[in-house]
């Protein structure tokens, strides 16, 4: 009979300790990088978003010969608009979705005529606080910036 003992399978406490190491090293460096992305990824969201709704704008005005007013808003696109300018040839709806919120989860502010004399409606989303002004994140998008 042989009375050789094998020894047990499986990891030591030092192996696993240096795979925990290994792994946490691994996710201090990784981390602030992936994180660093994330509020790009929504600014350029939030461009996409207000790019397609732009484009939904223009075929209003071509259809009606003028943009939605402030007060019809972005809901013009939806549904047939009430009020002041009526619109002559409504083929709507111009969207196939409901009005997006932007992607910090605030509605977008929609201005027709815009503020700006020369900009004929603006659309805007007003960054990560939802208030207007601030910089970085917090910055307001502007379709025609």
């Amino acid at each position: 009979m042989n009375t050789q003992r094998r020894p047990a399978a499986g990891f030591t406490l030092i192996e696993i300790l240096v795979v925990i190491l290994v792994l946490g090293t691994l996710a201090a460096l990784v981390a602030p990088n992936v994180f660093q992305h994330v509020g790009s990824s929504r600014e350029t969201a939030a461009r996409a978003q207000m790019e397609m709704m732009g484009a939904a704008l223009d075929a209003y005005q071509l259809d009606n010969d003028f943009y939605p007013s402030t007060d019809q808003g972005l809901g013009a696109l939806r549904v047939v608009p009430t009020g002041e300018p009526a619109p002559r040839n409504w083929r709507g709806p111009y969207l196939k979705k409901q009005i997006p919120l932007d992607p910090w989860e605030y509605p977008y502010v929609y201005r027709s005529p815009g503020q700006q004399p020369e900009h004929l409606y603006e659309l805007l989303s007003y960054g990560r606080d939802g208030k207007e002004g601030g910089t970085g994140e917090d910055a307001d998008l502007i379709t025609w910036n």
